[in-house]
């Protein structure tokens, strides 16, 4: 399966964004573009470099290759509604997003990895695929065998690391390692400080 391993501390200093809490350390020390002329390369400027830089920063932030982001922004232009809110609403929907959300892992990465290596059951199936979209009526459970795992184990700690809010699309239950979604989220539940028109600009050039 494709994935971008490139180091997430230098895509956070590449988009001038933290994409996980230990980019935020690092970048209060080291500002500026990542590379040996870093900081003599233009930033800003054009409206193109500004939609394409917000669109590199929600494909980094959730995890996508080029192709993928791409593939579901052709879908949400499609769908009924405003094709921005539609595209966060997809992102959000991921199983691995979910897992993220619900307090199981601290970043994203860490919930595209459990998912990956096959932790969880979707509706009683297990799943490896981190992409999944998740539905109204759907859960995620974290499997029997997987439940007692070291990880698992620590749990409350975990989610307590976490921190994340409550959300009004889901339901997530730490001692029983399951996540029930129970409708669609909103704009306003999204990732902050994200310009989806920014977006849907640059894919309509």
């Amino acid at each position: 399966m494709a994935r971008d391993i490139s180091p997430i501390v230098k895509q956070s200093r590449r988009e001038s964004w933290a994409l996980a809490p230990k980019a935020h350390k690092v970048m209060a020390k080291k500002s500026g573009i990542p590379g040996e002329h870093g900081d003599m390369r233009v930033r800003g400027g054009s409206l193109y470099l500004t939609q394409m830089r917000e669109k590199q920063k929600v494909r980094r932030l959730y995890g996508l290759l080029e192709k993928q982001f791409a593939k579901l922004m052709k879908e949400a232009q499609k769908a009924e509604g405003l094709t921005g809110e539609n595209l966060l609403q997809y992102l959000e929907r991921r199983a691995d997003n979910a897992v993220y959300r619900a307090g199981f892992a601290t970043t994203r990465r860490q919930a595209r990895q459990l998912v990956s290596h096959g932790h969880f059951t979707l509706n009683g199936r297990r799943i490896d695929i981190p992409s999944i979209r998740l539905n109204p009526g759907d859960v995620l459970e974290v499997r029997a065998k997987s439940q007692k795992s070291e990880y698992f184990k620590n749990i409350d700690n975990i989610v307590a690391a976490a921190s994340q809010p409550t959300l009004s699309w889901m339901k997530a239950d730490a001692k029983k390692m399951k996540i029930e979604v129970t409708g669609l989220p909103k704009r306003e539940e999204a990732e902050a400080g994200i310009n989806e028109q920014l977006i849907v600009e640059y894919y309509s050039r």
